[in-house]
Protein backbone atom coordinates (compact mmCIF):
# COMPACT_ATOMS: atom_id res chain seq x y z
CA UNK A 1 0.00 0.00 0.00
CA UNK A 2 2.76 2.37 0.55
CA UNK A 3 4.24 2.54 -2.51
CA UNK A 4 0.75 2.91 -4.38
CA UNK A 5 0.48 5.83 -1.95
CA UNK A 6 3.86 7.04 -3.58
CA UNK A 7 3.27 6.27 -7.06
CA UNK A 8 0.01 8.68 -6.78
CA UNK A 9 0.63 10.71 -4.05
CA UNK A 10 4.68 11.32 -3.85
CA UNK A 11 7.02 11.43 -0.70
CA UNK A 12 6.14 15.72 -1.18
CA UNK A 13 2.96 16.28 1.41
CA UNK A 14 1.95 19.43 -0.72
CA UNK A 15 1.43 16.91 -3.88
CA UNK A 16 -1.11 15.25 -2.17
CA UNK A 17 -4.25 16.92 -3.16
CA UNK A 18 -2.67 16.50 -6.71
CA UNK A 19 -2.54 13.04 -5.99
CA UNK A 20 -6.00 12.35 -4.74
CA UNK A 21 -6.85 14.10 -8.35
CA UNK A 22 -5.16 12.18 -10.17
CA UNK A 23 -6.34 8.61 -7.95
CA UNK A 24 -10.12 9.71 -8.28
CA UNK A 25 -9.34 10.23 -12.40
CA UNK A 26 -8.13 6.71 -12.49
CA UNK A 27 -10.55 4.84 -10.63
CA UNK A 28 -13.45 7.03 -12.71
CA UNK A 29 -11.97 5.76 -15.75
CA UNK A 30 -11.79 2.49 -14.63
CA UNK A 31 -15.84 2.50 -13.84
CA UNK A 32 -16.69 3.79 -17.10
CA UNK A 33 -14.30 0.69 -19.08
CA UNK A 34 -16.10 -1.77 -16.93
CA UNK A 35 -19.36 0.06 -17.37
CA UNK A 36 -18.86 0.22 -20.92
CA UNK A 37 -17.35 -3.72 -21.25
CA UNK A 38 -20.29 -5.00 -19.06
CA UNK A 39 -23.58 -3.59 -20.09
CA UNK A 40 -25.99 -5.25 -22.76
CA UNK A 41 -25.05 -3.82 -25.84
CA UNK A 42 -28.72 -2.13 -25.99
CA UNK A 43 -27.64 0.26 -23.68
CA UNK A 44 -25.13 1.88 -25.57
CA UNK A 45 -27.56 1.62 -28.67
CA UNK A 46 -25.73 -0.77 -30.12
CA UNK A 47 -27.61 -3.97 -31.82
CA UNK A 48 -28.22 -7.35 -29.73
CA UNK A 49 -25.84 -9.63 -31.46
CA UNK A 50 -23.29 -6.91 -31.21
CA UNK A 51 -19.79 -9.42 -31.36
CA UNK A 52 -18.52 -9.16 -27.46
CA UNK A 53 -14.96 -8.90 -28.78
CA UNK A 54 -15.94 -5.92 -30.35
CA UNK A 55 -17.40 -4.57 -27.64
CA UNK A 56 -14.44 -4.99 -25.54
CA UNK A 57 -12.64 -3.30 -27.62
CA UNK A 58 -15.16 -0.30 -27.88
CA UNK A 59 -14.30 -0.39 -24.32
CA UNK A 60 -10.35 -0.86 -24.12
CA UNK A 61 -10.39 2.45 -26.59
CA UNK A 62 -12.87 4.41 -24.13
CA UNK A 63 -10.46 3.51 -21.40
CA UNK A 64 -7.05 4.30 -23.66
CA UNK A 65 -8.91 8.00 -24.35
CA UNK A 66 -10.04 8.46 -20.97
CA UNK A 67 -6.69 7.78 -19.50
CA UNK A 68 -4.89 9.57 -22.26
CA UNK A 69 -6.53 12.71 -21.62
CA UNK A 70 -6.81 13.04 -18.01
CA UNK A 71 -3.11 11.78 -17.39
CA UNK A 72 -3.88 10.29 -14.18
CA UNK A 73 -1.09 7.65 -15.36
CA UNK A 74 1.88 8.39 -17.80
CA UNK A 75 0.87 7.96 -21.48
CA UNK A 76 3.46 4.86 -22.11
CA UNK A 77 2.00 3.21 -19.14
CA UNK A 78 -1.97 3.45 -20.29
CA UNK A 79 -0.74 2.03 -23.88
CA UNK A 80 0.97 -0.88 -22.37
CA UNK A 81 -1.61 -1.62 -19.93
CA UNK A 82 -4.23 -1.76 -22.75
CA UNK A 83 -1.84 -3.65 -24.82
CA UNK A 84 -1.56 -6.72 -22.00
CA UNK A 85 -5.42 -6.52 -21.73
CA UNK A 86 -5.79 -7.18 -25.36
CA UNK A 87 -3.83 -9.59 -25.17
CA UNK A 88 -5.48 -11.37 -22.40
CA UNK A 89 -9.39 -10.86 -23.46
CA UNK A 90 -9.49 -10.29 -27.68
CA UNK A 91 -6.84 -12.31 -28.29
CA UNK A 92 -6.86 -16.26 -29.28
CA UNK A 93 -4.00 -16.59 -26.37
CA UNK A 94 -6.22 -14.94 -23.81
CA UNK A 95 -7.90 -16.50 -20.76
CA UNK A 96 -10.11 -19.18 -21.70
CA UNK A 97 -13.05 -18.06 -20.31
CA UNK A 98 -12.83 -14.85 -22.32
CA UNK A 99 -12.31 -16.84 -25.07
CA UNK A 100 -15.57 -19.44 -24.98
CA UNK A 101 -16.52 -20.49 -28.79
CA UNK A 102 -19.69 -21.50 -27.65
CA UNK A 103 -21.03 -18.20 -27.10
CA UNK A 104 -22.44 -17.51 -30.88
CA UNK A 105 -21.82 -13.51 -30.24
CA UNK A 106 -18.34 -13.98 -29.50
CA UNK A 107 -16.82 -12.65 -32.71
CA UNK A 108 -13.65 -12.67 -33.69
CA UNK A 109 -10.07 -13.17 -31.81
CA UNK A 110 -7.26 -11.55 -32.81
CA UNK A 111 -4.03 -13.51 -33.41
CA UNK A 112 -1.62 -12.57 -30.64
CA UNK A 113 1.44 -12.23 -32.64
CA UNK A 114 -0.40 -9.36 -34.30
CA UNK A 115 -0.82 -7.32 -31.24
CA UNK A 116 2.93 -8.40 -30.32
CA UNK A 117 4.58 -7.29 -33.89
CA UNK A 118 3.43 -3.58 -32.78
CA UNK A 119 6.39 -3.94 -30.47
CA UNK A 120 8.24 -4.76 -33.72
CA UNK A 121 6.67 -2.38 -36.27
CA UNK A 122 8.90 -1.08 -39.15
CA UNK A 123 7.53 2.60 -37.78
CA UNK A 124 8.99 1.51 -34.11
CA UNK A 125 12.28 0.63 -35.51
CA UNK A 126 12.39 3.81 -37.58
CA UNK A 127 11.87 5.58 -34.02
CA UNK A 128 14.78 3.79 -32.63
CA UNK A 129 17.25 4.24 -35.27
CA UNK A 130 16.56 7.83 -35.43
CA UNK A 131 17.07 8.04 -31.36
CA UNK A 132 20.25 6.03 -31.63
CA UNK A 133 21.83 8.53 -34.34
CA UNK A 134 20.97 11.52 -32.49
CA UNK A 135 22.70 9.76 -29.65
CA UNK A 136 25.61 8.65 -31.75
CA UNK A 137 25.71 12.27 -32.73
CA UNK A 138 25.97 13.83 -29.47
CA UNK A 139 28.73 11.15 -28.49
CA UNK A 140 31.21 12.55 -31.01
CA UNK A 141 30.27 16.31 -31.04
CA UNK A 142 28.34 16.39 -34.17
CA UNK A 143 25.70 18.30 -33.60
CA UNK A 144 27.53 21.07 -31.44
CA UNK A 145 29.58 21.64 -34.65
CA UNK A 146 27.01 21.64 -36.80
CA UNK A 147 25.95 24.00 -34.97
CA UNK A 148 28.02 26.35 -34.95
CA UNK A 149 28.57 25.79 -38.77
CA UNK A 150 24.90 26.46 -39.70
CA UNK A 151 24.36 29.78 -37.54
CA UNK A 152 28.01 31.31 -38.56
CA UNK A 153 26.49 32.69 -41.79
CA UNK A 154 23.39 34.66 -40.36
CA UNK A 155 25.50 36.95 -38.64
CA UNK A 156 24.96 38.96 -35.41
CA UNK A 157 22.12 41.03 -35.99
CA UNK A 158 19.52 40.30 -33.73
CA UNK A 159 17.03 39.01 -36.39
CA UNK A 160 18.89 37.25 -38.34
CA UNK A 161 20.17 35.22 -34.98
CA UNK A 162 16.34 34.31 -34.44
CA UNK A 163 16.02 33.49 -37.76
CA UNK A 164 18.89 30.80 -37.43
CA UNK A 165 17.63 29.69 -33.94
CA UNK A 166 14.54 28.82 -35.63
CA UNK A 167 15.31 27.30 -39.22
CA UNK A 168 18.73 25.40 -36.86
CA UNK A 169 16.32 23.81 -34.32
CA UNK A 170 13.80 22.94 -37.28
CA UNK A 171 16.50 21.28 -39.20
CA UNK A 172 17.80 18.97 -36.28
CA UNK A 173 14.03 18.37 -35.21
CA UNK A 174 13.78 16.87 -38.49
CA UNK A 175 16.11 13.92 -37.44
CA UNK A 176 16.60 14.34 -34.02
CA UNK A 177 13.85 14.02 -31.58
CA UNK A 178 11.92 17.28 -30.40
CA UNK A 179 12.77 17.59 -26.53
CA UNK A 180 16.47 16.37 -27.38
CA UNK A 181 16.65 19.40 -29.83
CA UNK A 182 15.15 21.66 -27.77
CA UNK A 183 17.55 20.56 -25.14
CA UNK A 184 20.68 21.54 -27.14
CA UNK A 185 19.18 24.49 -28.49
CA UNK A 186 18.11 25.56 -24.81
CA UNK A 187 21.73 25.20 -23.47
CA UNK A 188 23.78 27.33 -26.45
CA UNK A 189 20.76 30.26 -26.16
CA UNK A 190 20.57 30.82 -22.87
CA UNK A 191 23.99 32.48 -21.98
CA UNK A 192 22.79 34.61 -24.89
CA UNK A 193 19.33 35.01 -23.06
CA UNK A 194 21.04 36.31 -19.82
CA UNK A 195 23.00 39.02 -21.82
CA UNK A 196 19.53 41.09 -23.26
CA UNK A 197 18.38 44.14 -21.58
CA UNK A 198 15.95 42.94 -19.31
CA UNK A 199 13.15 45.42 -20.44
CA UNK A 200 12.98 44.47 -23.90
CA UNK A 201 11.00 41.66 -25.67
CA UNK A 202 13.86 39.95 -27.70
CA UNK A 203 14.82 37.44 -25.36
CA UNK A 204 10.88 36.31 -25.33
CA UNK A 205 11.22 35.77 -28.91
CA UNK A 206 14.75 34.11 -28.49
CA UNK A 207 13.02 31.73 -26.20
CA UNK A 208 9.93 30.97 -27.85
CA UNK A 209 12.00 30.19 -31.15
CA UNK A 210 13.41 26.71 -29.62
CA UNK A 211 9.84 25.41 -28.87
CA UNK A 212 8.58 26.75 -32.42
CA UNK A 213 11.16 25.26 -34.45
CA UNK A 214 11.43 21.94 -32.67
CA UNK A 215 7.95 21.29 -32.85
CA UNK A 216 7.10 22.44 -36.83
CA UNK A 217 10.45 21.33 -37.91
CA UNK A 218 9.53 17.89 -36.70
CA UNK A 219 6.81 18.26 -39.86
CA UNK A 220 9.73 17.65 -42.51
CA UNK A 221 10.39 13.72 -42.33
CA UNK A 222 8.67 10.32 -40.90
CA UNK A 223 11.12 10.01 -37.78
CA UNK A 224 10.83 14.24 -37.03
CA UNK A 225 7.99 13.73 -34.58
CA UNK A 226 5.73 10.29 -33.54
CA UNK A 227 2.27 11.53 -35.15
CA UNK A 228 4.13 11.64 -38.56
CA UNK A 229 5.09 8.06 -38.20
CA UNK A 230 1.59 6.93 -36.97
CA UNK A 231 0.15 8.63 -39.83
CA UNK A 232 2.56 6.71 -42.38
CA UNK A 233 1.98 3.70 -40.91
CA UNK A 234 -1.57 3.81 -41.26
CA UNK A 235 -1.45 5.22 -44.74
CA UNK A 236 1.23 2.55 -45.69
CA UNK A 237 -0.78 -0.70 -44.06
CA UNK A 238 -1.35 -3.44 -46.82
CA UNK A 239 -4.48 -4.84 -45.20
CA UNK A 240 -5.75 -0.83 -44.96
CA UNK A 241 -5.21 2.29 -47.02
CA UNK A 242 -1.98 0.98 -48.67
CA UNK A 243 -0.93 3.91 -50.81
CA UNK A 244 2.85 3.02 -50.35
CA UNK A 245 4.15 6.53 -49.55
CA UNK A 246 8.04 6.24 -48.93
CA UNK A 247 9.93 8.61 -47.08
CA UNK A 248 11.91 10.59 -49.58
CA UNK A 249 8.26 11.37 -50.71
CA UNK A 250 7.01 12.32 -47.54
CA UNK A 251 10.17 14.54 -47.50
CA UNK A 252 9.83 16.11 -50.76
CA UNK A 253 5.95 17.46 -50.14
CA UNK A 254 6.61 18.09 -46.42
CA UNK A 255 9.98 19.81 -46.16
CA UNK A 256 9.19 23.06 -48.36
CA UNK A 257 5.57 23.60 -46.46
CA UNK A 258 7.79 23.23 -43.16
CA UNK A 259 10.15 25.69 -44.12
CA UNK A 260 7.38 27.83 -45.00
CA UNK A 261 6.04 27.69 -41.55
CA UNK A 262 9.41 28.08 -39.95
CA UNK A 263 9.54 31.44 -42.30
CA UNK A 264 6.19 32.64 -41.08
CA UNK A 265 7.04 31.72 -36.97
CA UNK A 266 9.96 34.27 -37.51
CA UNK A 267 7.81 36.68 -38.86
CA UNK A 268 5.31 36.40 -36.00
CA UNK A 269 8.16 36.01 -33.11
CA UNK A 270 9.51 39.55 -34.28
CA UNK A 271 6.57 41.55 -34.72
CA UNK A 272 5.58 39.93 -31.56
CA UNK A 273 8.47 40.45 -29.29
CA UNK A 274 10.68 42.80 -31.12
CA UNK A 275 14.22 43.35 -30.25
CA UNK A 276 15.88 46.47 -27.97
CA UNK A 277 19.16 45.48 -28.85
CA UNK A 278 20.50 45.22 -32.62
CA UNK A 279 23.04 42.82 -32.39
CA UNK A 280 24.07 39.35 -30.70
CA UNK A 281 27.47 37.84 -30.10
CA UNK A 282 27.12 34.27 -30.16
CA UNK A 283 29.59 32.02 -28.19
CA UNK A 284 29.21 28.05 -28.59
CA UNK A 285 31.27 25.74 -26.35
CA UNK A 286 32.06 22.14 -27.75
CA UNK A 287 34.04 20.78 -30.54
CA UNK A 288 34.09 18.29 -32.56
CA UNK A 289 36.13 14.92 -30.96
CA UNK A 290 38.80 13.83 -33.00
CA UNK A 291 39.50 10.06 -34.22
CA UNK A 292 37.62 6.98 -36.14
CA UNK A 293 34.76 6.81 -34.54
CA UNK A 294 33.70 10.42 -35.31
CA UNK A 295 34.50 9.80 -38.90
CA UNK A 296 32.20 6.67 -38.72
CA UNK A 297 29.45 8.24 -36.64
CA UNK A 298 29.31 11.08 -40.11
CA UNK A 299 29.64 8.37 -42.76
CA UNK A 300 27.01 6.38 -41.21
CA UNK A 301 24.83 9.94 -40.66
CA UNK A 302 25.44 10.78 -44.28
CA UNK A 303 24.70 6.82 -45.57
CA UNK A 304 21.19 6.27 -43.75
CA UNK A 305 20.11 9.79 -44.74
CA UNK A 306 20.68 9.26 -48.29
CA UNK A 307 19.26 5.65 -47.93
CA UNK A 308 16.17 6.84 -46.49
CA UNK A 309 15.75 9.92 -48.90
CA UNK A 310 15.60 7.37 -51.98
CA UNK A 311 13.94 4.69 -50.71
CA UNK A 312 11.97 3.97 -53.68
CA UNK A 313 14.97 3.85 -55.44
CA UNK A 314 16.86 1.42 -53.02
CA UNK A 315 13.59 -0.58 -52.35
CA UNK A 316 15.14 -0.78 -49.00
CA UNK A 317 12.02 -0.26 -46.66
CA UNK A 318 13.05 3.24 -44.13
CA UNK A 319 12.25 0.90 -40.73
CA UNK A 320 15.12 -1.40 -42.33
CA UNK A 321 17.36 1.58 -43.22
CA UNK A 322 16.95 2.43 -39.80
CA UNK A 323 18.49 -0.53 -38.27
CA UNK A 324 21.93 -0.19 -40.11
CA UNK A 325 23.40 2.51 -37.81
CA UNK A 326 22.31 0.52 -35.26
CA UNK A 327 24.72 -2.24 -35.82
CA UNK A 328 27.20 0.06 -37.37
CA UNK A 329 27.40 1.90 -34.13
CA UNK A 330 27.60 -1.40 -31.89
CA UNK A 331 29.77 -3.15 -33.72
CA UNK A 332 32.27 -0.14 -33.67
CA UNK A 333 31.50 0.73 -29.77
CA UNK A 334 29.96 4.13 -30.90
CA UNK A 335 27.15 2.85 -28.76
CA UNK A 336 27.03 0.20 -25.88
CA UNK A 337 24.27 -1.76 -23.55
CA UNK A 338 24.39 1.60 -21.26
CA UNK A 339 23.04 3.87 -24.26
CA UNK A 340 20.64 1.53 -25.57
CA UNK A 341 19.05 1.74 -21.67
CA UNK A 342 18.88 5.24 -22.78
CA UNK A 343 16.77 4.90 -25.73
CA UNK A 344 13.26 6.85 -25.03
CA UNK A 345 11.57 3.51 -24.80
CA UNK A 346 8.50 5.03 -23.50
CA UNK A 347 7.47 6.64 -26.89
CA UNK A 348 8.25 3.75 -28.30
CA UNK A 349 5.69 1.81 -26.29
CA UNK A 350 3.59 4.68 -26.23
CA UNK A 351 3.56 4.17 -30.16
CA UNK A 352 3.12 0.47 -30.03
CA UNK A 353 -0.22 0.68 -27.71
CA UNK A 354 -1.63 3.11 -30.27
CA UNK A 355 -1.05 1.06 -33.14
CA UNK A 356 -2.44 -2.18 -30.90
CA UNK A 357 -5.89 -0.22 -30.57
CA UNK A 358 -5.82 -0.08 -34.14
CA UNK A 359 -5.12 -3.56 -34.81
CA UNK A 360 -7.23 -4.51 -32.11
CA UNK A 361 -10.47 -2.49 -34.47
CA UNK A 362 -9.81 -3.97 -37.87
CA UNK A 363 -9.14 -7.41 -37.09
CA UNK A 364 -11.88 -8.22 -34.72
CA UNK A 365 -14.41 -5.96 -37.49
CA UNK A 366 -15.06 -3.38 -35.56
CA UNK A 367 -13.60 -1.09 -38.23
CA UNK A 368 -15.93 -2.51 -40.79
CA UNK A 369 -18.72 -2.33 -38.60
CA UNK A 370 -17.85 1.64 -38.13
CA UNK A 371 -17.53 2.04 -41.79
CA UNK A 372 -20.74 -0.04 -42.88
CA UNK A 373 -22.60 1.58 -39.71
CA UNK A 374 -22.35 5.21 -40.38
CA UNK A 375 -22.89 6.80 -43.72
CA UNK A 376 -19.53 9.20 -44.47
CA UNK A 377 -19.52 8.93 -47.62
CA UNK A 378 -22.86 10.91 -47.39
CA UNK A 379 -20.88 13.59 -45.41
CA UNK A 380 -19.15 16.85 -46.25
CA UNK A 381 -15.63 15.45 -47.09
CA UNK A 382 -14.46 19.30 -46.55
CA UNK A 383 -16.38 19.24 -42.74
CA UNK A 384 -14.94 16.09 -41.65
CA UNK A 385 -10.98 17.24 -42.74
CA UNK A 386 -11.14 20.24 -40.77
CA UNK A 387 -13.30 19.07 -37.92
CA UNK A 388 -10.89 16.45 -37.35
CA UNK A 389 -7.67 18.62 -37.45
CA UNK A 390 -9.60 21.56 -34.97
CA UNK A 391 -9.86 18.64 -32.28
CA UNK A 392 -6.71 17.16 -32.80
CA UNK A 393 -5.13 21.01 -32.48
CA UNK A 394 -7.31 21.22 -29.21
CA UNK A 395 -6.66 17.70 -27.58
CA UNK A 396 -2.61 18.62 -28.54
CA UNK A 397 -2.65 21.39 -26.92
CA UNK A 398 -3.70 19.35 -23.73
CA UNK A 399 -2.26 16.17 -23.70
CA UNK A 400 0.56 14.25 -25.43
CA UNK A 401 0.33 14.74 -29.27
CA UNK A 402 1.50 11.15 -29.59
CA UNK A 403 -1.19 10.03 -27.52
CA UNK A 404 -3.49 12.01 -29.83
CA UNK A 405 -2.70 10.94 -32.99
CA UNK A 406 -3.08 7.32 -31.52
CA UNK A 407 -6.13 8.10 -30.34
CA UNK A 408 -7.33 9.51 -33.68
CA UNK A 409 -5.34 7.80 -36.53
CA UNK A 410 -7.47 4.27 -36.33
CA UNK A 411 -10.47 5.91 -36.52
CA UNK A 412 -9.95 8.65 -39.40
CA UNK A 413 -7.80 5.49 -41.30
CA UNK A 414 -11.47 3.43 -40.80
CA UNK A 415 -13.76 6.78 -41.84
CA UNK A 416 -11.07 7.39 -44.80
CA UNK A 417 -12.11 3.76 -46.40
CA UNK A 418 -15.83 4.90 -46.37
CA UNK A 419 -15.18 8.19 -47.93
CA UNK A 420 -13.14 7.62 -50.83
CA UNK A 421 -14.56 9.50 -53.72
CA UNK A 422 -15.78 12.70 -51.19
CA UNK A 423 -12.12 13.09 -50.27
CA UNK A 424 -10.38 12.94 -53.82
CA UNK A 425 -11.37 16.80 -54.63
CA UNK A 426 -9.61 17.38 -51.46
CA UNK A 427 -6.43 15.21 -51.30
CA UNK A 428 -8.02 11.92 -50.50
CA UNK A 429 -6.74 10.18 -47.91
CA UNK A 430 -3.54 11.28 -47.32
CA UNK A 431 -5.20 15.25 -46.79
CA UNK A 432 -7.25 13.70 -44.04
CA UNK A 433 -4.25 11.52 -41.87
CA UNK A 434 -1.31 14.15 -42.83
CA UNK A 435 -3.50 16.91 -41.47
CA UNK A 436 -3.52 15.36 -37.94
CA UNK A 437 0.05 15.06 -38.46
CA UNK A 438 0.03 18.45 -39.27
CA UNK A 439 -2.11 19.43 -36.62
CA UNK A 440 -0.75 17.86 -33.55
CA UNK A 441 2.66 19.53 -34.29
CA UNK A 442 0.79 23.42 -34.47
CA UNK A 443 -0.85 22.69 -31.11
CA UNK A 444 2.19 24.57 -28.88
CA UNK A 445 -0.17 27.57 -26.77
CA UNK A 446 1.14 25.87 -23.29
CA UNK A 447 3.69 24.64 -21.48
CA UNK A 448 2.41 20.99 -21.52
CA UNK A 449 1.57 21.36 -24.63
CA UNK A 450 4.72 19.70 -25.41
CA UNK A 451 7.85 19.09 -23.94
CA UNK A 452 10.16 21.74 -25.81
CA UNK A 453 7.84 24.51 -24.80
CA UNK A 454 7.92 23.18 -21.17
CA UNK A 455 11.81 23.33 -21.86
CA UNK A 456 11.59 27.17 -23.26
CA UNK A 457 9.38 27.76 -20.29
CA UNK A 458 11.61 26.84 -18.00
CA UNK A 459 14.31 29.43 -18.73
CA UNK A 460 11.56 31.69 -16.83
CA UNK A 461 12.46 34.14 -19.80
CA UNK A 462 9.06 33.73 -21.11
CA UNK A 463 5.49 33.60 -19.06
CA UNK A 464 2.68 31.39 -20.57
CA UNK A 465 0.31 34.53 -21.77
CA UNK A 466 3.29 34.90 -24.29
CA UNK A 467 3.32 31.19 -25.35
CA UNK A 468 -0.37 31.56 -25.87
CA UNK A 469 -0.42 34.60 -27.65
CA UNK A 470 2.32 33.06 -30.18
CA UNK A 471 0.90 29.39 -30.06
CA UNK A 472 -2.97 30.90 -30.98
CA UNK A 473 -1.52 32.79 -34.55
CA UNK A 474 0.86 30.39 -35.32
CA UNK A 475 -1.79 27.67 -35.02
CA UNK A 476 -4.64 29.39 -36.21
CA UNK A 477 -2.18 30.78 -39.55
CA UNK A 478 -0.37 27.01 -39.80
CA UNK A 479 -3.65 24.74 -40.04
CA UNK A 480 -5.09 27.36 -43.19
CA UNK A 481 -1.52 27.31 -44.58
CA UNK A 482 -1.05 23.73 -44.53
CA UNK A 483 -4.47 22.06 -45.08
CA UNK A 484 -4.58 24.43 -48.15
CA UNK A 485 -0.89 23.01 -48.83
CA UNK A 486 -1.89 19.03 -48.64
CA UNK A 487 -5.01 19.82 -50.87
CA UNK A 488 -3.40 21.15 -53.46
CA UNK A 489 -0.53 18.57 -53.06
CA UNK A 490 -2.80 15.95 -53.20
CA UNK A 491 -5.12 17.27 -56.60
CA UNK A 492 -2.65 18.39 -58.20
CA UNK A 493 0.85 16.69 -57.76
CA UNK A 494 -0.05 12.95 -55.37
Amino acid sequence: MSSIWRYFFGDDTHKVKFGVRRLVMFLLCTVLFLLVWSIPPAFLGLPADFPVTQQRVVALFLFAALLWISEPIPAWVTSITVLVLMLLTVSDSGFSFFRDTSNPNLGVLMNYKTLLHTFADPIIMLFMGGFVLAMAASHVGLDVAVARVLLKPFGTKSENVLLAFILITGLFSMFISNTATAALMITILTPVLKTLPKDGKGRIALALAIPAGANLGGLGTPIGTPPNAIALKYLNDPAGLNLNIGFGEWVAYMMPLTFLLLFLSWLLLKRLFPFKQKTIHLVIEGDLKKGWKTRVVQITFFITILLWMFDKFTGIQAGVVALIPIAIFSLFGVINKHDLGKINWSVLWMVAGGFALGEGMRETGLAQTLVTSIPFSAWPAFVVIIASGIICWILSTFISNTATAALLMPILATVSTGMTVTLLPFGGEKTLLIGIALAASLAMMLPVSTPPNAIAHSTGFIQVRHMEIFGLLIGGIGLLIGYIALVLYGTLLW
